[in-house]
C-alpha cells in the first residue's frame, strides 16, 4: 500500500510542477521527476518519444504555446500494480480535461480566443522514486469539434465535454479497501473474456445478453469524438457496439501494455490494442482491405457487481492514416 501512495504523491508532485510551467520551462520541469531513459507515448502526430526533452519539444511545448491559463480538471485518479506482469510495476491513471483558452492556432486547429477543453486519459509508470513511462492519450477531435471544425459530423452518437464520473468519487488519493481493486479487475477480465466469446462466435448470445452480464442497464459509454457518448445498454448497441461490429471486420485483439484497478475503478491501455479491417465502411471512411490499428484507453467505474461508466480514448487520427485519411493534413491544406 505505501508503494501505491509514494506513486500518488510522486505523480501528483509532477502535475503540480507542469500547472507552472511555460513553453520555456516545461523541458526543465518534466525532466524533475522523470527517469534518464523516460519513454513517452502520445497520440499521432506526438507518438514515440524518447526522453523529457524529446516529449517536451513534441508536445508540451506547442501545447501551451496555444493554450493560456492552463487548468488540469481531474476527474479519476488512483494507483495500482500492474496486473500484466511479475515485476511490480506500478502505475497511476489520471483522466479528466486539460481545460484553457485557446488562443494560438495547435495543429492547424484554428485558435477560438475561448475556453477549450481537451479530454485526456495519463498513464505514468513509476519505479524507484522517478516516473519512467508516460502513455498520454487525448481526443484531438474533440477538440477539432470545439474549434468548429469538426470531421464527422454524422457520428452516431453524441457530442459531449464529457463529465467524470457520476458518484464523484473518482479522486483516490488515499489509500483504499485492499479487496476492492481486485473485484473490479476481476469484472473487467470478465468482460474482456465476454468481447472474445462474441467474437469467436457471434450467434453464441445476443449483444442483449452479452452486456447485460456485465454491465447495468443504465450504463453511460463516454466514447471519443468521431463516435461519441451513448447511454444504457440498448442506446450502445444501437450507436456504437452494432455499427463497430457489422463495419469492422478480422478484428484481432493484440493485448494491453497495463491493466490496472483500485477501488471501484479500473483501466488499461495497449499499443495498439486492436488491429482491424474497416470492410463495410467506417467513420465515412469507404471500405477497403487496409488493416489499420486501434491505440485505446478504457477507463471504468463499477457499481456493485457490475460495470457502471466507460470512458474511451481511441488514437482516431493514426487509425484514419493508416486508412489513408490525414485529417490534420487536411487541416493544413
Amino acid at each position: 500500500m505505501s508503494h501505491l501512495q509514494d506513486a500518488k504523491t510522486l505523480v501528483q508532485a509532477h502535475y503540480a510542477a507542469l500547472a507552472t510551467a511555460t513553453s520555456d520551462t516545461v523541458e526543465d520541469l518534466l525532466s524533475e521527476r522523470t527517469a534518464p531513459d523516460y519513454i513517452w507515448r502520445g497520440v499521432h502526430p506526438f507518438n514515440v518519444q524518447s526522453g523529457a526533452k524529446s516529449a517536451a519539444h513534441a508536445f508540451w511545448r506547442p501545447f501551451l504555446k496555444s493554450f493560456s491559463s492552463l487548468q488540469r480538471r481531474e476527474d479519476i485518479f488512483f494507483a495500482a500494480q500492474d496486473s500484466l506482469t511479475d515485476d511490480s510495476a506500478i502505475w497511476t491513471v489520471s483522466m479528466g480535461h486539460l481545460m484553457g483558452l485557446f488562443d494560438a492556432p495547435f495543429l492547424n486547429i484554428p485558435a477560438t480566443r475561448k475556453i477549450a477543453m481537451l479530454r485526456y486519459a495519463e498513464f505514468n509508470r513509476v519505479q524507484d522514486g522517478k516516473i519512467v513511462e508516460t502513455a498520454l492519450f487525448c481526443d484531438i477531435l474533440h477538440l477539432m469539434t470545439q474549434a468548429g471544425v469538426g470531421r464527422f459530423p454524422n457520428q452516431t452518437a453524441a457530442h459531449l465535454v464529457q463529465p467524470g464520473p457520476r458518484t464523484h468519487d473518482g479522486l483516490l488519493y488515499d489509500p483504499q479497501d485492499a479487496q476492492a481493486g481486485p473485484k473490479t479487475l476481476a469484472l473487467i477480465n470478465r468482460m474482456i473474456g465476454a468481447i472474445d466469446a462474441a467474437n469467436a462466435d457471434p450467434r453464441a448470445l445476443t449483444p442483449q445478453q452479452e452486456l447485460q452480464r456485465d454491465w447495468h442497464d443504465n450504463m453511460i459509454w463516454w466514447g471519443p469524438e468521431g463516435i461519441g457518448a451513448t447511454y444504457t445498454i440498448d442506446r450502445y448497441i444501437e450507436q456504437h457496439q452494432g455499427p463497430f461490429r457489422r463495419h469492422l471486420s478480422d478484428r484481432n485483439f493484440n493485448g494491453h501494455l497495463a491493466r490496472v484497478a483500485e477501488g471501484n475503478y479500473g483501466a488499461f491501455f495497449g499499443w495498439p490494442n486492436l488491429s482491424l479491417t474497416n470492410t463495410d465502411g467506417f467513420m465515412g471512411v469507404p471500405a477497403s482491405d487496409v488493416r489499420a490499428d486501434m491505440r485505446v484507453v478504457d477507463v471504468y467505474r463499477r457499481d456493485g457487481d457490475k460495470l457502471a461508466e466507460n470512458w474511451i480514448f481511441i488514437d482516431m487520427l493514426h487509425f484514419l492514416k493508416m486508412q489513408g485519411v490525414d485529417v490534420l493534413g487536411e487541416l493544413a491544406g
